[in-house]
């Protein structure tokens, strides 16, 4: 992501607000070919979606078995959380303690164990288009179906400045893979999700992103906003990079976006508090970024594989992926509360599927883990009207299949949507002007019900 305290004076001038920000996913990568709130407690203001990235073993994390066979239950020992009956695991003392916030939900499913679509559900509560099966079918493409921050922009447009999304730290990008869902598709690249592209955690993260680079001039800045406003109305120029440049201005002129950015302006004993690692300060700035009005944050844990464990499974989990989890939703779930945000934000923390079952080991590999499981797996969410304490569905004595009612990544979506005062059955427009729902998925209306 270029940021504008880069670039020179007059550079940042000729160019235009829009190419510096650098709003959205560049277009190189594109492959380019509002109502009343009504969800949860119906004053949702924001959504926080945890992503998970590579999918958590359930069996490992939230929907342990320690009464199945050794090939299947793994190490770790299951604890008591604060309410009565419910066990996770070992490695996430501090969300056990807070389980009263969280409603768990253990009967999450679908049938696409690859990541790139499965991933694809996740973060769009639909299939993709054209779907043939393979990962160089299914990549990054402007045929995917859009991301809610961009069909939230599509249905409910802003001019003040606040972005409609934002996903952070990063994009989900591996090789020559960039993974499908994450912009808005056949909406087009105005719709696209503000990216940020540097760790919070870095000691380099830059804190001026928003901020006119030194010497420019305010006025001169409005002069050529004019203009090119002037030269929009004559149809002269490309209307997405023109789109660009009036949601870059629009940026600049607000200091909301500006400062919540700042997370070095937060005290020490909060940011050590949420952790002082990635996952840790992701989900610091994501809480900035709620109360700075931003209504979808995206938070991505970790690059694409990080929950990926075919091999050293128990390893990876115990030494950094559940601490590291455990301690940063914990700090954002006690600051949410406290600040008084946690009535009017929704959140949900959960990858594209679970792991498999049985413990396995890829080829060549000494230490094992477990291989990709939509079949069944888990997720929790809090927050906006969620009734927590609870769990919700139930697995089979493996974790293989659900045994209850099965929640789909479109119910998910159809949550947040709905949590976001969209009408999960709202209308939105292909290139070629077919009509479709925005999603195909039911809310899950359980989760705010008090039984």
């Amino acid at each position: 992501m270029p940021f504008l305290s880069s670039l020179a004076r007059r550079e940042f001038l000729q160019l235009g607000a829009g190419a510096a920000v650098g709003l959205g996913f560049p277009l190189a990568r594109t492959n380019a070919a509002g109502s009343a709130r009504t969800g949860g407690n119906g004053k949702t203001r924001s959504v926080i979606l945890v992503n998970l990235t590579g999918g958590m073993s359930h069996l490992d994390s939230l929907d342990m078995k320690p009464e199945a066979p050794e090939e299947i239950r793994g190490e770790f020992s299951p604890i008591s959380t604060s309410i009565p009956g419910i066990q996770i695991c070992e490695h996430l003392p501090k969300l056990a303690s807070r389980m009263r916030h969280w409603a768990l939900v253990r009967s999450l499913s679908h049938g696409e164990n690859g990541h790139l679509p499965g991933t694809h559900r996740l973060l769009t509560g639909s299939t993709m288009p054209n779907q043939r099966g393979t990962d160089l079918d299914n990549v990054l493409s402007r045929r995917d179906w859009p991301c809610y921050a961009a069909a939230l922009n599509h249905l409910r447009p802003r001019h003040d400045g606040i972005p409609n999304g934002v996903t952070l730290p990063h994009s989900l990008i591996e090789g020559p893979l960039t993974w499908p869902g994450q912009h808005a598709g056949f909406l087009g690249p105005a719709n696209d999700p503000m990216l940020v592209t540097q760790d919070p955690n870095s000691p380099t993260f830059r804190m001026d992103t928003f901020s006119l680079p030194e010497g420019t001039d305010p006025a001169r800045v409005a002069q050529r906003q004019t203009l090119l406003e002037s030269l929009e109305s004559s149809g002269v120029g490309d209307p997405t990079f023109r789109d660009h440049q009036r949601h870059a201005f629009e940026l600049l002129a607000s200091g909301r976006v500006a400062g919540a950015f700042r997370v070095d302006r937060e005290p020490v004993k909060v940011r050590d508090r949420y952790g002082r690692n990635q996952f840790g300060q992701s989900l610091l700035l994501a809480r900035r970024l709620v109360q700075a009005g931003v209504p979808v944050i995206q938070a991505n844990m970790g690059i694409v594989q990080s929950w990926d464990t075919h091999s050293d499974n128990w390893g990876r989990l115990k030494n950094r992926l559940l601490p590291w989890l455990d301690q940063a939703l914990a700090a954002l779930i006690d600051d949410l509360e406290s600040e008084g945000l946690l009535s009017d934000t929704f959140v949900a923390a959960l990858g594209e599927f679970g792991r498999t079952p049985k413990i396995s080991s890829l080829p060549g590999e000494k230490i094992p883990g477990r291989d990709h499981w939509a079949g069944v797996y888990s997720g929790l969410f809090a927050g906006a009207g969620v009734v927590g304490g609870r769990v919700i569905g139930k697995s089979d004595k493996v974790a293989a299949r659900p045994v209850s009612t099965a929640y789909t990544p479109y119910d998910v979506g159809a949550t947040i949507y709905q949590s976001l005062g969209v009408p999960p059955d709202s209308e939105i427009r292909d290139s070629l002007n077919r009509p479709s729902r925005v999603c195909s998925g039911n809310p899950m209306d359980i989760l705010f019900q008090n039984r």
